[in-house]
C-alpha cells in the first residue's frame, strides 16, 4: 500500500447493516494492518503491528464470550 488514502478498506462482517458500531481494516501493507470507524472514514487511523493484530484476532476468536 502506497499511502493510506489509496487503501482498499474492508468492512468488519459482524458489523450489520444498519451502519452502527462498524470497523474496518486495509490490506496490503503486510508490515502494518491500518484500522479506523466507518463511520468517520475521514477521521483518525490507528496502525498495528502485524503481529499485535494476529494476537488481537486470535485472542478474539478464542475468546468464550464471543458472540456469533
Amino acid at each position: 500500500m502506497r499511502s493510506i488514502t489509496e487503501a482498499t478498506w474492508h468492512k468488519s462482517s459482524y458489523s450489520g447493516g444498519s451502519g452502527g458500531n462498524c470497523l474496518e481494516i486495509a490490506v496490503g501493507n503486510p508490515a502494518t494492518t491500518p484500522v479506523r470507524d466507518s463511520k468517520t472514514p475521514d477521521g483518525p487511523t490507528l496502525r498495528f503491528r502485524a503481529a499485535a493484530w494476529s494476537a488481537f484476532v486470535d485472542a478474539l476468536k478464542a475468546s468464550p464470550d464471543r458472540a456469533d
